[in-house]
């Protein structure tokens, strides 16, 4: 347990507004699981009524935001340490610990249950049990025990577009678990590049990230191979049944880009990095922001297009 609880009792001055509650659902991963849980709905091979899959994104992105609140309410300790989230709604002094706990719990089973109904069964427990993996597994377990953390808990930030096609079909099949591994495999080096810029706020807060347990080289040379490992997957996820060739050109393009931007962190040391505020490993994490948005952005554009017989191959 963390000392969040230590700060239950604590007189909070200003009175929570709707945007510190709406904070609390971490808005920008938010977007990220909306769209590509979207487009995991519309790329499934069935019609789907517009008010259904509505009430879908909807209640998978409330989904997504309660796993945030809970997040936020078990990490509120190490949040009141980083620089990058002590400005948080609950170290900042804006909501209270136990206040975030039972939002999230509460949205958590709204979430669910709605979900659920409007949809499915296999819909909704799918989304429960993504929950319960970032929640339990990643935030309690994961993050503060092993340098693997973010490896295996990026298995939470793939999961949406699986959720919005078994929402669409009931079903499982290879698509949507490609867009899952797209998602996978791109969350270590995206994080890790903020590792490598960020390394002092893990120190400080003690979360066991690569940077810390095995330093800033080795976590270079994890960025390079799991980049490499991404572009085959990307550029080979160009020929099955969501690719096309919008999709392809997208996926060569940007993996080309990616892949020298990992090439160029590998081979930079730490007075080079230093001298110019890690400026390739801050330019490679903005490219990392575009790279999925655009990568599931053409998955989408070849799903539109294929009514009309442009999409796909």
């Amino acid at each position: 347990m963390t000392d969040a609880s230590l700060h239950a009792s604590t007189v909070y001055e200003d009175e929570a507004s709707f945007g510190d509650y709406f904070a609390l659902l971490k808005p920008r991963v938010m977007s990220l699981v909306v769209f590509t849980a979207l487009v995991g709905l519309l790329a499934a091979p069935v019609s789907v009524h517009p008010v259904v899959g509505f009430c879908a994104i909807l209640f998978i992105a409330i989904g997504g935001g309660a796993s945030g609140a809970l997040n936020m309410w078990w990490d509120a300790d190490i949040d009141r340490i980083m620089k990058r989230t002590k400005k948080r709604p609950i170290p900042a002094g804006k909501i209270t610990a136990p206040e975030a706990m039972t939002f999230g719990i509460a949205l958590s089973g709204l979430s669910v249950i709605m979900l659920a109904l409007a949809t499915n069964i296999f819909a909704g427990a799918f989304l429960a049990f993504t929950i319960f993996f970032y929640v339990v597994i990643y935030t309690m377990w994961l993050k503060r025990s092993t340098p693997q953390n973010i490896v295996i808990g990026g298995a939470a930030g793939a999961f949406p577009p699986v959720i919005g096609w078994i929402a669409a079909t009931g079903s499982m099949s290879l698509e949507p678990w490609l867009m899952f591994a797209l998602t996978f495999m791109w969350t270590p080096p995206h994080f890790w590049a903020l590792a490598l810029f960020m390394r002092n706020d893990y120190d400080d807060a003690g979360v066991p990230m690569l940077t810390v347990t095995h330093g800033r080289r080795t976590t270079r040379l994890h960025i390079l191979a799991y980049t490499v490992l991404l572009a085959v997957l990307a550029i080979g996820t160009g020929f099955t049944s969501i690719g096309g060739p919008i999709y392809m050109a997208v996926a060569v393009v940007l993996n080309a880009l990616f892949l020298l931007g990992a090439l160029r962190i590998s081979r930079r040391d730490e007075i080079a990095s230093e001298a110019d505020n890690f400026k390739v490993e801050r330019s490679f994490f903005k490219l990392s922001l575009l790279y999925l948005f655009l990568h599931f952005g053409a998955i989408l554009a070849e799903t539109l297009l294929k009514p009309f017989g442009l999409g796909g191959w």
